[in-house]
């Protein structure tokens, strides 16, 4: 199947970000509160899918979530515990760049803890959920897929490119040789976790494009009726101009570039 064209995208997308902000309004409005999780392999595409909701909504109500390896304080603490002061207030919007399920997947496959942390965060999380759910916090949870060929391009590509090359760490590297690994962790943590309160969604990011599209889509169609009006705005009229200057003397302005 021929891969999504950049100018498919955009005219797909154009509708959707519409939606989003209906979506934010309709939580500032009613005071809701909502969590996306996004999990999944390495390099299938979570960024790009967290840039294309959070890049056209106000950052003031819409916060991402992607935190970095525990602490020393932090590894002593209940596990869920850091992640809870990232949770949502009313009428904001969360997006979590890997989550708590850090437990399942990662740190299961390289022995960064232990089977009897794993079994026992198998048994708390869809707890700790329901509790989330039952405070009435909208909780949806992504699995973003991607075949090892794929994963393998990517890979490669990130290498190449100066500006993608920060996304490749040591994790990353080491991570190549245990496809099979992750999948017996991802099955493993989807049958324990998939429930009714919190069920996951899967999404095949083969084609990244059409995969962040799909997935948006599902997001919106997971919320009910969300119309708000938007209140009303009219500009009012300039008041007349001291000066005609733009800028104050003085100062310096920045050299324009040259592109030649």
């Amino acid at each position: 199947m021929a891969k999504l064209k950049r100018k498919d995208y955009d005219e797909a997308m154009e509708p959707l970000a519409v939606e989003l902000n209906r979506l934010q309004r309709w939580l500032a409005h009613t005071g809701q509160r909502m969590i996306v999780l996004f999990e999944g392999r390495d390099t299938a595409g979570k960024g790009g899918v967290i840039k294309a909701i959070s890049g056209c909504l106000n950052p003031r109500s819409c916060r991402v979530v992607a935190l970095s390896k525990p602490t020393e304080r932090e590894s002593s603490q209940w596990y869920f515990q850091r992640y809870v002061s990232h949770l949502p207030a009313a009428g904001e919007l969360v997006l979590f760049d890997r989550s708590w399920y850090n437990r399942a997947g990662v740190e299961k496959v390289m022995g960064f803890c232990t089977e009897e942390q794993h079994r026992r965060f198998l048994e708390e999380c869809p707890v700790f959920e329901r509790q989330l759910v039952s405070d009435g916090i909208i909780l949806l949870k992504y699995w973003l897929g991607c075949d090892q060929s794929k994963q393998e391009e990517r890979f490669a590509e990130r290498i190449e490119d100066p500006v993608k090359r920060w996304k490749i760490s040591s994790i990353d590297l080491a991570s190549r040789k245990l496809y099979d690994d992750y999948t017996r962790a991802r099955d493993e943590m989807l049958k324990a976790t998939h429930t009714s309160d919190a069920p996951w969604a899967l999404v095949d990011m083969n084609d990244q494009k059409q995969g962040r599209l799909d997935a948006i889509r599902h997001l919106l169609d997971q919320v009910a009726d969300i119309h708000v009006e938007p209140e009303a705005i009219e500009l009012p009229a300039l008041p007349k101009a001291a000066s005609k200057e733009r800028y104050p003397k003085g100062v310096p302005k920045v050299k324009r570039c040259s592109w030649d």
